[in-house]
């Protein structure tokens, strides 16, 4: 696995080290002693899987509270997504910043997000779907929200958010 540091602090792209021959290539898409290695929470509680049918679909942007804080390892086993994070730690130096990547079946990345940051993306393309590692059992009344369009953080969204719930268009704005 490699490992690239992102400009949010704690936030990693991580990519597959394949061992390729002519059958095509093995490698590794978790990894404990590597995730702790690099400094990183590698305890999991659940792996989730995200199946998305239209182009357009947004989820996001989604966290737990303490004492029920996500750790999250996101990766795009079918088509393609662009994945947002935003961080949400007030003595961070790169509180309320945000990032976004295009996560794809074909491009293997995967991107690790801390704890105390929000999570969310936009699907690029129909059937596509998304598996999680995530170190925390989901606790219904500790997850929070924010509006994937609240001008506190300004992300740029790469399409318009065609098939969004309820519940994630009516997030509050943003109260730190």
């Amino acid at each position: 696995m490699k490992f690239s540091k992102t400009k949010l602090d704690g936030a990693y792209v991580i990519e597959l080290e394949k061992l390729e021959d002519n059958r095509g290539f093995f490698a590794r898409t978790w990894c404990q002693k590597e995730l702790e290695a690099n400094n990183l929470a590698a305890q999991v509680a659940q792996a989730n899987v995200s199946y998305n049918a239209k182009a357009g679909t947004l989820r996001g942007m989604h966290y737990q509270v303490s004492p029920y804080e996500e750790t999250k390892l996101i990766r795009c086993t079918r088509g393609a997504l662009y994945d947002v994070i935003v961080d949400l730690r007030p003595d961070s130096p790169t509180y309320k910043q945000w990032i976004g990547i295009e996560l794809t079946a074909d491009n293997y990345k995967m991107l690790y997000v801390p704890a105390n940051f929000a999570h969310g993306f936009i699907t690029l393309e129909d059937s596509t779907e998304a598996t999680y590692f995530v170190s925390e059992f989901y606790t219904p009344g500790a997850e929070q929200g924010l509006r994937w369009n609240d001008t506190e953080f300004g992300i740029d969204w790469p399409r318009p958010a065609e098939i969004i719930s309820d519940k994630d268009a009516d997030w509050p704005d943003f109260k730190p």
